[in-house]
């Protein structure tokens, strides 16, 4: 056994601890954030900070070197994996403090299309970066996005295809939602490979976005443009 394999977390202060487990989700191990997260809770930390602090702090890192090509889709599969046994122990005691979010947002494959790579990896980035997601999954009709915007009520909708011939689906959803005069109450992000910039706008999106670590980006650049608007809203209402 190897010095690092013999690593006792407990063993480390809550600075180290929070820097290991930046490591260890960057190796995508899994087990060692489950522990991480436990000692931390079981030291008085509270579950929001737990999430941000060693969480998604450790996988904005990893989103920096994948979008710079230093970490590849597999690596970041991984460290998305070790996130998800994280934020299986944290999810239910975060609902119960009624922490903030940073929004919702509700995800799917278009009509026709059933990739799912790179729209996992945008849920399990998103959910890193402290958003709710609802992921519907594959080979989505209008009617399956109109009915998971309801439900959910999210902030952002994102669409997802690797098709060619199903890329212009995207355009019969956003038609939908102006149809039904709701175009504007949500963000729509756009992305996969056979898209490009020139494509998101000419279907109506807000923004195109060429992987996963962009989406998390715009989406937090939106999501704090909304909130400084309902802010500013609500300064003039009391004006």
């Amino acid at each position: 056994m190897s010095e690092e394999d013999d690593l006792d977390l407990s063993s480390l202060n809550d600075e180290e601890l929070v820097q290991q487990m930046h490591d260890d989700l960057y190796d995508g191990l899994k087990e060692e954030i489950e522990e991480g997260v436990n000692i931390l809770l079981e030291r008085g930390w509270q579950p929001y900070d737990v999430l941000t602090k060693a969480l998604v702090e450790g996988m904005r890192i990893v989103g920096i070197d994948f979008r710079d090509g230093i970490l590849f889709v597999p690596e970041v599969l991984m460290a998305a994996n070790a996130m998800k046994g994280g934020m299986a122990i944290l999810r239910p005691l975060l609902a119960e403090t009624g922490a903030p979010k940073m929004g919702k947002m509700v995800i799917g494959t278009v009509k026709g299309d059933i990739h799912d790579i790179g729209k996992n990896l945008v849920s399990m980035m998103m959910e890193g970066a402290g958003f709710e997601v609802v992921d519907i999954g594959i080979n989505n009709a209008v009617e399956d996005y109109l009915a998971a915007l309801e439900e959910h009520q999210p902030d952002i909708l994102g669409m997802s295809a690797l098709l060619t011939t199903t890329m212009p689906y995207m355009k019969v959803v956003i038609e939908a939602l102006k149809e039904k005069g709701i175009r504007s109450d949500y963000v729509v992000l756009v992305g996969g490979a056979p898209l490009n910039e020139a494509f998101g706008e000419a279907v109506g999106a807000d923004a195109y976005c060429r992987d996963a670590a962009v989406a998390v980006e715009t989406a937090k650049s939106f999501m704090s443009r909304r909130q400084g608007s309902a802010l500013a809203g609500l300064q003039a209402a009391g004006d």
